[in-house]
């Protein structure tokens, strides 16, 4: 390795300049803001809630997403990565979310079913942070395109 490889900036602390950091923090916040408002309004049609009801489910979700990145871009001790990451809704859980309130378990069991996988989900985060090296790009692409198109029939509906 020569001195100048060993001494190179890597890509994400690379300085763009105000004009390309503005660019990209704005793209950055735009998909975030769609992929944070997607969730709920699938959720919420497939509740059979009314307009109000969905937008206070977008609220809710645009305010723990803001929460939440707070909490990863400030961090504490235990808690955050203390690096600017946008937080937002997972695609992950909608599936199954919709199919908890169209068998009968509704928007208050989802809602119950959320908060318990958040709070384990929480205490294995150390433990999954230790095996992340075994999930190369081609695992979670495969994973995300899976969870794309298991949603496939809710878009169409």
């Amino acid at each position: 390795m020569n001195h100048r490889q060993k001494n190179a900036i890597s890509p994400e602390h690379e300085y763009l300049g105000i004009s390309k950091s503005f660019a990209y923090g704005l793209q950055h916040v735009l998909t975030m803001y769609g992929g944070i408002v997607a969730p709920p309004l699938i959720i919420g049609t497939s509740a059979g809630l009314s307009a109000a009801q969905v937008g206070m489910l977008i609220a809710a979700a645009l305010f723990v997403g803001g929460l939440a990145t707070l909490i990863q871009t400030i961090g504490t001790k235990y808690l955050g990565a203390k690096l600017p990451l946008v937080q937002g809704v997972s695609f992950a859980g909608v599936a199954t979310m919709v199919a908890i309130i169209t068998t009968g378990g509704g928007l208050s069991a989802v809602y119950g079913a959320v908060i318990v996988a958040s709070l384990i989900g929480l205490c294995l985060a150390p433990y999954f942070s230790k095996i992340i090296r075994f999930f190369p790009p081609v695992v979670t692409g495969c994973v995300i395109t899976i969870i794309g198109l298991s949603l496939l029939p809710v878009a169409i509906r």
